[in-house]
């Protein structure tokens, strides 16, 4: 028999990620699509930065031209007003230029950050179910929103920013080489050169804080979300307190972290502010010596500090940059790390859709186990003939929920098969299997909307009228008419404003609203009170006429029609046969049916209805 080894379900960590690069790849086919206004935006942006490295050479004329004799006409004309327009036009330049930009580059940006949040969110959801139980609903929605933001900052600094500023460096370089001297180039040059390896150095060096910081944010919010989600919980067992101090523990490792990485941030900072303070006194030094010995006007000193002021705002902002492309590719990483995930359940190569025309499902010699070392299910072999009833009954544990989960291919079996028709669930399309099966489970989570919108999510398609029909098939119209805001009442926070039992009627009228040809129903009236387990008995019985259904019961009363019942003992059959022929027996299932007739395992008193609101 072949096993199957369960996925590690926690994405790898960050740092496994060597190659940055390979980051951007995996972005760049988001962005191709945004070429046009790319390039645009481009051309945008250096046409800002060469109006603002033509500031400097502006003012360098107009200080030369202070030479004008005193009280000569000239001067009045020439110095205040062409000095004031010519400024007031290149720095109006440079921000027309750069909002221009802003303006063709939105689209591009955050129409890149939806379609890659819209894939993470689709991608989750064709992950197994596996995947989700074993995860951390916090901390994954928390790692996508970051990794949203992230992409968002990459994609501007790195594509629009870079090659500007190079532009920029290039200009002021040139300026430099061919006005003056290459002293001034060489002292430039060398102080990029060792700027630029201080930052690279020490920001992948503080780099495991960053990613620290993140792990422990995730962790701390994941808390903070589970505690929130299990509120009920938290209040039967009187631990406000105690998720209280577990989440300020987060809290608290969380801030040490930042503190961590708060340090190493100054240290970067003030290596940086030195390294462009050193560069700055050689400059001016070498300009202020140039004027003394009059190699050069007062105008090139001015102009010297001007680009020197130039050139420093974006020698700042490039360590900047670095350190936010690199914070963003961790924050990347993780959201990537998900994409990349590989889904366990999927289609096989050239899966067809299911074709009904009995709904005759089988299980064949089906053996399974959620992890390798705890097989749940041995050799389970059954028929549940089209249209007919088949019960499976056994203690808890014994495997009964993994049949529904393993029909719905939420799993795949480590030994025999499955077949709807006699086609094998593992080579038709999920999408079509799912379309074809109606659950109601023991467990019914409601979306935090309406009961109209939870109804109708069995099919979303459905008029008021059906919905209401489905209810009433349901019984649960009445319930919800006499609210004061009838089918528009809010259900709550994972239907937590509505009883259990009000909870399964909604589940048992949406699954009746979808009417697929075959049914599952898991513990379907486990919540109802004996008087509506058997108003609504009579009317899953309806609903099952005609379809292939499979019933999992804990109550036997709730399936003494049934075709077939299957009893499943530490996941083996161990009896099969009708309701009579069971009872003849004098097996397992006979001493059930005593046991729960005899008032141990039925409820007489009807339940509670908790009213909606």
């Amino acid at each position: 028999m072949m096993r199957r080894t369960a996925p590690d379900p926690s994405p790898a960590p960050s740092g496994a990620r060597s190659d940055d690069w390979a980051t951007l790849r995996r972005l760049m086919p988001y962005l191709w699509h945004y070429r046009w206004r790319m390039a645009v935006a481009l051309t945008f942006l250096i046409a800002a930065k060469v109006a603002n490295v033509g500031v400097p050479l502006l003012l360098k004329e107009m200080v030369d031209s202070l030479s004008i004799p005193v009280g000569d006409p000239r001067a009045l004309l020439v110095v205040p007003i062409g000095l004031l327009l010519g400024y007031a036009g290149l720095r109006f330049s440079t921000t027309l230029f750069t909002e221009l930009r802003e303006l063709v580059f939105a689209k591009a940006t955050h129409g890149a950050a939806r379609q890659i949040a819209l894939e993470a969110f689709r991608h989750l959801h064709a992950l197994s179910l596996r995947f989700h139980l074993e995860r951390q609903t916090g901390g994954m929605t928390r790692d996508i929103e970051r990794g949203t933001r992230a992409l968002q900052s990459l994609v501007s600094y790195s594509l629009y920013t870079i090659v500007p500023t190079l532009v920029e460096l290039t200009l002021v370089l040139v300026l430099l080489g061919t006005r003056f001297d290459m002293g001034f180039v060489w002292i430039t040059l060398g102080a990029l050169l060792a700027y630029g390896l201080f930052t690279i150095t020490v920001t992948e060096w503080r780099t495991q804080y960053r990613r620290e910081m993140n792990e422990l944010d995730s962790k701390a919010h994941s808390r903070a979300v589970d505690a929130l989600l299990n509120y009920e919980t938290v209040k039967y067992f009187n631990n406000e307190e105690f998720e209280a101090r577990r989440y300020d523990d987060g809290l608290d490792a969380y801030r040490r972290a930042q503190i961590k990485s708060q340090g190493t941030l100054s240290l970067l900072n003030s290596g940086q502010q030195f390294i462009i303070a050193g560069s700055l006194v050689a400059m001016l030094w070498r300009a202020t010596e140039g004027v003394v010995a009059q190699r050069m006007t007062l105008g090139d000193l001015v102009m010297v500090n001007a680009l020197l002021i130039q050139l420093y705002i974006p020698l700042n902002f490039l360590g900047v940059l670095y350190r936010e492309i690199k914070q963003s590719l961790t924050d990347l990483d993780r959201m990537f790390t998900l994409l990349e995930r590989e889904r366990e359940i999927a289609d096989a190569p050239g899966a067809r859709p299911l074709a009904i025309e009995h709904a005759t499902v089988r299980f064949e010699h089906v053996d399974f186990g959620y992890h390798p070392e705890r097989q749940i299910l041995h050799d389970v072999s059954f028929e549940i003939p089209g249209g007919k009833t088949v019960a499976v009954v056994g203690p808890s544990g014994s495997g009964k929920s993994t049949l529904a989960r393993l029909l719905y291919r939420f799993y795949d079996v480590d030994g025999g098969r499955i077949t709807v028709d006699r086609q094998d669930v593992r080579q038709v399309t999920q999408d079509s299997l799912r379309r074809a099966i109606g659950i109601v489970p023991q467990d019914t989570v409601l979306f935090n909307d309406s009961v109209r919108y939870n109804i109708a999510y069995g099919r979303t398609s459905a008029t008021q009228a059906e919905i209401e029909a489905a209810a009433r098939a349901a019984h649960i119209h009445a319930f919800i008419a006499a609210q004061p805001r009838g089918y528009d009442t809010m259900v709550g926070e994972r239907g937590l404003k509505v009883s259990g039992g009000e909870k399964q009627r909604i589940a048992i009228a949406r699954t009746l609203l979808k009417n697929p040809p075959m049914l599952i129903f898991d513990e379907a009236t486990s919540a109802l009170d004996s008087a509506s387990e058997r108003a609504i008995q009579g009317e899953l019985a309806s609903a099952a006429r005609g379809k292939t259904a499979l019933v999992i019961a804990h109550r036997l009363s709730t399936i003494v029609d049934a075709h077939q019942i299957i009893v499943l003992e530490s996941g083996r059959v161990t009896e099969r046969g009708t309701h009579a022929e069971l009872l003849a027996s004098g097996g397992t299932y006979a001493r059930m049916w005593k046991l729960q007739q005899s008032g141990s395992g039925e409820r007489s008193m009807p339940e509670q209805t908790v009213p909606a609101t």
